[in-house]
């Protein structure tokens, strides 16, 4: 069988360079054991085969190539098409679906040194702090949906390491780290001096936000861009 399929896959490319004659003598196979073959109807198990390939295709278009079996046997069970993942597994290896690893979605909100006054690093990577109020940190992460992307930003406060003023949005405009600013604000302490510190994303380097930090008597603190998570 396996040699017959070997056979037959290779027919339609070059059989007049190579006869199939010839590839059955090599093969060890009889020419008319071959066409017998060839002519038998198809099994229902292959038709089966067959049909289920067409479902994985779909799926795995849909995917934009990134499933793997797993879940398009997910995708299959949930339409209600019972099959195995090892049978998934194989049909995608003999239909040649293999699923890409798209690039991970990268924030950059890396600011223009020359378009704003630099701000000090007052922590100088020193996250500690021996009460609370005294050290904010700050930072924006996205979160992928099945409609997009949502941006989240938090304020931490160092004494605690706890999340104490948040925001989500579907923009990373001023807006939501403001918003996060004014949410910590109203759920907790805030000494007067005490220290905001984040990367030198452009969100937070601008003028609109610093002005925020400093109407809540907050001082702005910048380190390089993307170090500002705590350590430890």
């Amino acid at each position: 069988m396996a040699k017959y399929e070997f056979i037959d896959s290779y027919v339609a490319a070059d059989s007049a360079v190579v006869p199939i004659t010839d590839r059955c003598r090599w093969l060890e196979v009889s020419t008319s054991g071959f066409y017998h073959w060839k002519s038998r109807p198809q099994s229902a198990t292959a038709i089966r085969r067959d049909i289920l390939a067409q479902h994985i295709r779909v799926f795995f278009d849909l995917s934009h190539g990134t499933y793997g079996y797993r879940r398009i046997h997910a995708d299959l069970r949930a339409a209600g098409i019972e099959c195995s993942p090892e049978l998934v597994r194989s049909i995608m290896r003999d239909e040649d679906l293999a699923p890409c690893q798209p690039r991970p979605f990268r924030v950059t909100t890396a600011s223009d040194p020359n378009s704003e006054p630099v701000v000090p690093d007052l922590l100088v990577r020193d996250f500690s702090a021996d009460r609370p109020g005294i050290k904010f940190v700050g930072d924006i992460t996205y979160i992928h949906t099945w409609q997009g992307f949502v941006y989240l930003a938090t304020v931490i406060d160092c004494y605690s390491r706890k999340v104490v003023g948040w925001s989500i949005a579907d923009h990373m405009r001023t807006e939501l780290v403001a918003a996060a600013l004014t949410n910590a604000a109203l759920t907790t302490l805030i000494e007067p001096g005490a220290i905001f510190h984040s990367d030198r994303g452009s969100v937070y380097a601008s003028r609109a936000y610093r002005a925020s930090v400093s109407s809540l008597g907050m001082r702005s603190s910048m380190g390089r861009t993307g170090v500002c998570l705590l350590t430890g």
